[in-house]
């Protein structure tokens, strides 16, 4: 199905913006660490459950052990230090410049793709990467300068290089994600491996700052925090990287990147809706450039 890539990256965008609203509902109330260490246990409970439904067995044990490296290196790169690095930006620079820089992302995953693991891509497919990351740049610059954060000297330094930092991990993520499912590996089992791994190195660094008591009375004292994590956690580490692993199994991972790149346009509606936040005419403006460059993406 030539498609599968493209539409799994895509479907991959709408769990990310669903899922970054249920974890800022459950963030406001118990903070983003206890989010950051929940949402990948609940995330490993449901993979373990959904390959045992579909795969016959609880968890891919037989995986040889390059699989398992390269998947394992990909949830640490990806989701401990590029997920942590990205979330001590937003503190630094705030939400609307982090996530201007990780719009990044999809250029650094192309360089690498093509460096790294021999990925050429044609002159029209590079300009509709960039392209879309132009539309997705303009839409993020106009979530208001309300929620930047007040940074200057050493503080924004640092925050680009953070912010740089979880652009370069997400990316190299998706290259060593891409290493462990060569061939005809599940995806499913590889999002548990990825996911599992990643979960294990979190909670060790959890425990050894003793951290797990304060984490698990925050959740036991806010059950509606729970019900957000959980919702989160089912769409977006769940749903989603798995969709993510189909998306870099079937396609380049510069047009995997750059689809999944577009949670910040589907986010528009539901930060009107849910949020009440005002979109202006350059959001607008970026969403349809963002949606010309998928176009060209899917058609061509």
């Amino acid at each position: 199905m030539p498609l599968l890539g493209p539409l799994s990256a895509l479907g991959t965008s709408i769990c990310w913006s669903f899922t970054s609203t249920f974890f800022t509902l459950a963030g406001r109330r118990v903070g983003s660490m206890v989010v950051n260490r929940t949402r990948l246990a609940l995330a490993v409970l449901f993979l373990l459950l959904t390959h045992w439904i579909m795969l016959g067995t609880i968890f891919p044990w037989h995986a040889p052990p390059e699989r398992w490296l390269w998947l394992g290196l990909s949830g640490i790169l990806g989701l401990v230090i590029g997920d942590a690095l990205l979330f001590q930006s937003f503190i630094w620079l705030g939400p609307r410049l982090s996530m201007l820089i990780m719009s990044l992302a999809p250029v650094i995953s192309t360089l690498f793709a093509w460096v790294l693991l021999g990925e050429r891509l044609a002159i029209w497919q590079l300009a509709a990467i960039a392209i879309t990351v132009a539309g997705v740049a303009s839409v993020i610059l106009d979530q208001g300068g309300n929620h930047a954060a007040i940074v200057s000297g050493k503080n924004y330094l640092i925050g680009v290089l953070f912010g740089l930092g979880g652009a370069m991990g997400q990316a190299s993520g998706l290259i060593a994600a891409k290493k462990g499912l060569e061939g005809d590996f599940s995806a499913l089992s590889g999002t548990l491996i990825r996911m599992f791994v990643a979960m294990l190195a979190l909670w060790a660094i959890t425990i050894a700052m003793q951290k797990g008591p304060e984490t698990l009375r925050r959740l036991k004292d806010d059950p509606q925090a729970l019900k957000y994590l959980t919702a989160g956690a089912f769409i977006g580490p769940f749903l989603g990287v798995y969709l993510s692993l189909v998306a870099v199994q079937a396609t380049a991972v510069g047009i995997a990147s750059t689809l999944m790149a577009l949670a910040p346009v589907f986010l528009l509606p539901i930060s009107h809706f849910v949020f009440g936040e005002h979109i202006g005419l350059r959001a607008i403006a970026g969403t349809l450039t963002a949606m010309a460059g998928v176009a060209v993406l899917l058609l061509m």
